[in-house]
Formats: C-alpha cells, structure tokens, sequence
C-alpha cells in the first residue's frame, strides 16, 4: 500500500473514531442543559488550569533534557519546551505525528541527528508507559471498586488486570534497561536487509541506539523517576482542581484519589488513534464519572469538555506560536523526517 494513501486512511481512522465517541458521549445530553452546566462553573478554578498544564509540559521538557544528554548536553530548556508543544499541537491533528515533528525540530534547532532525537522520544514513551503502569497498580490496589463500571464479572477481572499490568511493567523496565540487546538482534538481522539498503539501516539502528545510551547513566536516574512523577501529579493535579469549580460536584467523594483514577482513564483514551484524544477522552471519562461516582450526565459531560477543551487550546495555541516562531514549515517537517527514515 502506498505511504501517502496508508497515512491518509490512518487519518481518516483517527477522525472517524472521534467522531464515533464523540456522539457516545453526547447521545441523550439535551444541549441547553449542558450549555446552562457550563455557565454555572466557576472560571477562577478553571483558570488555574493554565499554569499547570504548562507546567506539566515543561517538566516534560527538563526530563527530555537527562534523556537526550548522551547525544548532547546542556540543551536550552526553551527549545525543547518550544518541540514538546509543537509535538502536542500536531497531535491534535495528527495522532502520532506529533513525537516525529518534535524530534525534527529539535534535530534541526541542535544540528544533531535527528534519528538519534527520536530514540530518545521511545525512550520517553517507555518511561511514560512505566510510570503509567506503576500508578495503575496502585490505582487496582487502593481502588479496587474502579474497574466496576467497566465489567459485569470484576472479581474475576481484576486479578487479571493487576498480574497484566505487574507483567507489563517488568517487560517495559526491561526493553529500558536491556535496549541496547534489541539493537544488537536489529542489526544481525541487517543480513537481510537489501544491500543498497544496509548503510541506511545501519546508521538509523546506531541512531536510534544512541537515544538509549541514558540508560547507562546511573547518575541521571533519580532525577528521571522523580521528573517523571512530577509530571504525573501534575497531570493529576490538572483533573483535581476542576473538582472545586463545579458545585453539583460537591458530596460525591472526589478526592485528589478520584482524579488518579479518572487520570489513568484518561491516559488509555489518549493511547487510542484519535487526534487529541477528541471522544474517547470525553466519552470515557463521562462514563467513569457517572458510573463510579454517580454524577449526572449533564455535570459530568461540562467537567469533561472543561478539562479537555483547556488542554487542547493551550497546547494547540502555544505549540502553534513557537511553531511560527521556530520558522517551521509544514513541508520541510514532512521532507525532513522522511529524508531521515523517521516515517
């Protein structure tokens, strides 16, 4: 098949599936109900979203730091802010999309390879799956009522989740601390690769390579687990104060708990091939809300296009302002990353 036309039918799968749990989650919501929930919501909490959310982001960048310090140190936390955002934005807009142009940008702004920029984004995505796997097990192991609205038999599902997500996360610890073994099977199978195509696979595997060398950085470790944390509580954070801006939220016990549960749902809508997780996060996290913590439907759909629709318009606008700042241009992203075998 060709490339453009499997890009443009993953495009149009990421769109037709927002659209389907978009009417998911608004079938049965009259509008001039929900439009009356969201005039009631008091923006002074939502206004604190702001700082938050950025700074959720920049943490981000400050870990990528320790991460792409075996291909180059001391790079300006501004510039990578400046390729986190403009990842988030293309995201928006095309899932996936997001961690290639980000890792263009940086190559092209540090004049380093690209490839090797990318590595260090799957390193990135590793991390992020094992912090997010850690905190399911916590979530499965405090909560375990969470899972209750999502299947009729939970006591026999829930071992299951909890010895798969145990399972999961050994597997991902060890693809970070043993990636430089996958790289070694990668290139003995080089031999058959074509051979006008085995200089080009050798230098993307020694790229790619070099975006794991953190990995034997004991020193940068720390810093690492605690960034990624922070990063997480901030995500967190970002779906507790929203709590404190709706009244009809009050007595229906959510605590900052209730938040690290709807933030683990939230991170499995956001891993579905929707641009900016549009529907499934909406219609997800509606259902969580109104299912385990019995708010209607009308409250729980205003709460959800709060914290989404924040999110959205903050990454989508600063990401697109440095952008435009950066000087990037939309067919020099899609030229570059091609030349450089990262699409």
């Amino acid at each position: 098949m060709p490339s453009r036309l499997k890009k443009f039918l993953q495009t149009a799968f990421g769109f037709l599936l927002a659209g389907l749990f978009l009417y998911l989650a608004f079938r049965g919501v009259r509008l001039g109900d929900l439009w009356a929930s969201l005039q009631d919501v008091d923006y002074l909490w939502v206004a604190l979203l702001v700082p938050i959310v950025v700074s959720s982001h920049w943490l981000r960048a400050v870990r990528w730091s320790y991460l792409l310090s075996p291909v180059k140190e001391n790079i300006p936390t501004r510039n990578l802010f400046s390729a986190v955002m403009i990842g988030f934005m293309v995201n928006n807009i095309l899932p996936r999309v997001g961690e290639v142009t980000r890792a263009f940008a940086v190559g092209r702004s540090e004049n380093i390879s690209k490839s090797s920029v990318f590595g260090t984004v799957v390193v990135e995505r590793i991390i992020d799956m094992v912090t997010f796997l850690f905190i399911l097990c916590l979530v499965l192991f405090l909560y375990p009522n969470s899972l209750d609205p999502f299947f009729s038999n939970v006591d026999a599902v829930r071992p299951i989740f909890l010895v798969g997500s145990v399972g999961f996360l050994a597997i991902f610890i060890v693809l970070f601390f043993k990636g430089e073994s996958l790289f070694r099977l990668l290139t003995y199978l080089k031999r058959f690769i074509p051979k006008r195509f085995e200089i080009q696979y050798q230098q993307l595997l020694d790229s790619f390579l070099s975006g794991f060398g953190v990995a034997k950085m004991r020193s940068k470790y720390t810093m690492i687990v605690v960034l990624s944390l922070l990063i997480y509580f901030f995500y967190a954070l970002s779906l507790y104060v929203p709590f404190y801006a709706f009244q009809t939220l009050a007595g229906h016990n959510l605590d900052f708990g209730a938040s690290v549960i709807l933030l683990t749902i939230s991170t499995i809508a956001f891993a579905l091939p929707a641009p900016g997780a549009l529907g499934t996060y909406h219609q997800f996290l509606s259902f969580a809300l109104t299912r385990l913590y019995g708010v209607d439907e009308v409250t729980a759909l205003s709460y959800v296009i709060i914290t989404h629709e924040v999110g959205y318009i903050i990454t989508s606008v600063v990401g697109l302002y440095y952008f435009l700042k950066d000087h990037l241009h939309v067919s020099e992203v899609v030229n570059g990353t091609a030349d450089n075998g990262m699409v």
